[in-house]
Formats: C-alpha cells, structure tokens, sequence
C-alpha cells in the first residue's frame, strides 16, 4: 500500500494514487501538473498555501484507505 507523509513528492502521490487529484483543488493547490509538484513534498505545499499539513495528511490517507 502507498503510504503518504509530509516527504512525500506531491507528483508521485498524484502518479500513484490520482484520485487525490480533487483534495488538492479544494485547499487551492491548482496547479498539480506544474514544475513544483515534481519536486515539491507536501509538506512544502501545503505550508506555501497556508494549510495545516497534518490535517490535510489525514484526508489523503483517509482517501486512501477508502480506495481499499
């Protein structure tokens, strides 16, 4: 199972599980396909857009496991 955390690149989360593609939209992160997102984790992110990144670490994953 792939696991997400803070480290994780947010382009290879986007690779291995796209579904998680409309969470990002939904805190403003619009850009998934841009040259940030291959090099950017989402720790990085979701401090640039100003969003709390265990909360949202925790809808990811919840996405995740409801994938199952």
């Amino acid at each position: 199972m792939f696991e997400i955390t803070k480290d994780t690149v947010i382009a290879e989360i986007l690779t291995a599980a796209p579904e998680t593609a409309p969470l990002f939209v939904s805190i403003g992160m619009h850009c998934l396909g841009c040259a940030m997102s291959s090099g950017e984790t989402l720790g990085e992110a979701c401090e640039v857009h100003g969003v709390d990144a265990g909360e949202f670490l925790e809808q990811l994953n919840a996405r995740l496991a409801s994938k199952k």
